[in-house]
């Protein structure tokens, strides 16, 4: 007997295709990554060149989390008020406005 969920396969598609978009990412990394760690958490940032210029790779070893980031979004950061990033830190693995706003 095996157990399955609804989505089961829509999911396992999006990692599939989510893991060849890293690979993918990942042929064109320059310099050497930088790892920043605490007792918390630990990501890996590695910059890499895209057509449309550069971009942060932010990856966390422990989840399989990733994201990229063009330097827009990461100015975005700088924007915020500490209350931004608590309500993220609240809300793990889910988005900070849902998909429909």
């Amino acid at each position: 007997m095996k157990l399955e969920w609804e989505g089961e396969e829509e999911d396992r598609l999006a990692a599939i295709r989510a893991a060849e978009e890293r690979h993918r990412l990942e042929q064109h990394v320059t310099g050497k990554p930088i790892v920043i760690a605490n007792e918390f958490s630990e990501v890996q940032v590695t910059r890499i060149e895209t057509r449309n210029g550069s971009r942060l790779l932010i990856k966390s070893p422990r989840s399989g989390q990733w994201v990229t980031l063009c330097p827009l979004e990461l100015e975005s950061l700088t924007w915020q008020a500490p209350a931004t990033f608590s309500a993220m830190i609240g809300h793990p693995f889910g988005p900070l406005v849902a998909e429909d706003e």
